[in-house]
């Protein structure tokens, strides 16, 4: 069996802020993922339904896999008031960053160990990264159910390389990050946590980025002002407030914000091109024309004081042409307005 460190140190050397290796097998409480599907909490995910057997053993993934070598980027930290876009979806899109300097790690341990394989991963394939990560000694999961790594926090990305190499896995932690902290599960506007679980039925990210149908009125005001994601139950994290190792650690420039904000009168307008033109090579390209649009619409009730936004709500929500999902986005703020 190999020793982990040298595949951990290749990781460090091409930057990434953590690595360690945990046997292909699946991980602990992966159980758990069934449970949580059936009582319905995955919301209007329903690709999380599938490749099951998958996320919970990613032997599959693979085939002969032995060890996942996995990795966390840190990204830019928000700041700790309010919020328009998720902090990590304000810099290029993670998916291609990491992906491809897990590639070029994949290439140089190919050409060392040529008889084995190797699968570079990045959220797009099923697998449960952050327990993986987790048992990889990367940290552990919060309350909030993000990785938390002490020192750093919980602003990080998540990838992995499955080799059929047969690597000494790196220890786990099992201290318990939060205690008897719930600042998550008492700041998060729509009450989509409870400790160790969310609920994407309620939860903000989810509704904004993930569903793609109409957002039931009761969560617009917990909603907000958030556009894309939110940053609510890590902004209030005591793991998330600037430390000494945190402030040293090196933050790829891929991660720097391309845009802090997006003025809610021009996403009412968009068009399909104006939607690439802004977002293009941003994670925020998940989002739908429609729901940047639905998104603005529910964010406007934040603004009632903006005779121009007024205008453009009271055009979109009358409109018999507008996609179902907007108007009656559209419809509720006239009402919140109407009330306020």
């Amino acid at each position: 069996m190999l020793t982990a460190r040298p595949f951990v140190e290749d990781c460090i050397d091409e930057g990434f802020a953590l690595a360690g290796v945990t046997p292909c097998a699946p991980p602990p409480r992966a159980e758990l993922l069934r449970a949580w599907l059936a009582e319905g909490l995955a919301g209007s995910m329903q690709w999380m339904h599938r490749n099951i057997e998958l996320r919970e053993d990613p032997t599959g993934l693979l085939p002969g896999a032995a060890s996942i070598i996995c990795v966390a980027d840190r990204y830019e930290p928000p700041e700790l008031s309010g919020g328009q876009i998720a902090a990590y979806a304000k810099g290029r899109d993670y998916h291609r960053v990491m992906k491809r300097r897990l590639h070029r790690l994949c290439d140089a341990w190919q050409k060392q160990y040529p008889q084995a394989s190797f699968r570079a991963c990045v959220d797009s394939a099923p697998i449960m990264e952050r327990a993986h990560a987790e048992a990889a000694g990367l940290g552990r999961i919060g309350k909030h159910t993000l990785l938390i790594e002490q020192g750093i926090g919980s602003w990080l990305l998540l990838g992995e390389v499955l080799t059929t190499l047969e690597i000494a896995p790196t220890p786990s932690s099992e201290d318990d990050p939060c205690g008897t902290c719930t600042r998550c599960i008492d700041a998060c506007p729509t009450d989509a946590i409870r400790p160790w679980e969310v609920d994407a039925r309620r939860c903000i990210a989810a509704l904004t980025i993930e569903c793609r149908e109409v957002i039931p009125a009761d969560f617009h005001e917990g909603i907000g002002s958030w556009l894309f994601g939110c940053d609510v139950c890590q902004q209030v994290c005591p793991h998330n407030q600037p430390k000494e190792r945190s402030k040293d650690l090196q933050i790829d420039s891929d991660y720097r914000p391309r845009l802090d904000a997006l003025r809610l009168h021009e996403i009412l307008v968009w068009t399909a091109d104006d939607r690439l033109d802004r977002l293009q090579g941003t994670p925020m390209m998940r989002a739908t024309l429609d729901m940047w649009r639905r998104n603005a619409c529910v964010a406007a009730a934040e603004h009632g004081g903006d005779v121009e936004l007024q205008r453009l709500i009271e055009r979109i929500a009358d409109s018999d042409d507008e996609p179902k999902m907007v108007r009656e986005a559209a419809r509720n703020t006239r009402i919140r307005l109407s009330e306020a």
